[in-house]
């Protein structure tokens, strides 16, 4: 069984581009290729890579071939995701809304907690704690409400932010991982709603 743990950003990076050259080549890349891709110092970082996805259970590798990669596969077809790519969310103070279908882009639902409706584009840093960067895709489950403590989508004042999501008694807060930021205090006369829940990142 393979591990439904989200991979890290560069993992999930590699997998990518081993599905890609097979898709495109018709055979895997080599872990030279794989480190002259991802600029590693040397082959034994990617090698450890390859061990992590071997070991989650997204890809097998036959000793002693040079190009003895092979993906593996749950169920009779690949589960991939075509994901949209919509607009850009404020990891920093709330920026105004730029939603509208920009790409659409497929990925292995694995590399999920939970499959995204959406994605977009971080544009900031206040996240940088939870590992979301400025740039960063975050994938976006639609919810409308949460439980303290999750990372959200919110709309405040017809602006979009990312942050973590705190409801004590009847005070809300959406709260920054990063000191340099303040955490945004909401008032009830103040337009809010949660558009939804992060599960998950691409860093391209």
């Amino acid at each position: 069984m393979y591990s439904m743990t989200i991979l890290s950003p560069k993992r999930s990076a590699i997998l990518s581009f081993i599905r890609e050259r097979i898709g495109d080549r018709g055979q895997p890349p080599s872990l030279a290729e794989i480190s002259e891709a991802f600029g590693f110092a040397s082959r034994s970082v990617a090698r450890k890579h390859i061990v992590a996805l071997t070991e989650a259970g997204f890809i097998a590798v036959t000793a002693n071939q040079a190009r003895g990669i092979r993906l593996v596969e749950h169920g009779s077809k690949p589960q991939l995701l075509e994901i949209p790519l919509l607009g850009r969310v404020a990891a920093g103070m709330p920026i105004d809304p730029d939603v509208g279908v920009r790409d659409h882009l497929v990925f292995d639902s694995r590399m999920f907690a939970r499959v995204p409706d959406f994605l977009l584009q971080v544009e900031g840093d206040s996240m940088i704690g939870d590992g979301i960067l400025d740039g960063d895709l975050v994938g976006v489950k639609r919810q409308f409400d949460a439980r303290n403590g999750q990372i959200v989508v919110a709309r405040l004042n017809g602006e979009v932010t990312i942050k973590r999501f705190e409801l004590k008694g009847e005070h809300l807060r959406l709260l920054p991982r990063n000191p340099a930021y303040e955490p945004i205090v909401v008032d009830p006369e103040q337009e809010f709603m949660i558009e939804g829940i992060f599960c998950g990142l691409v860093r391209r």
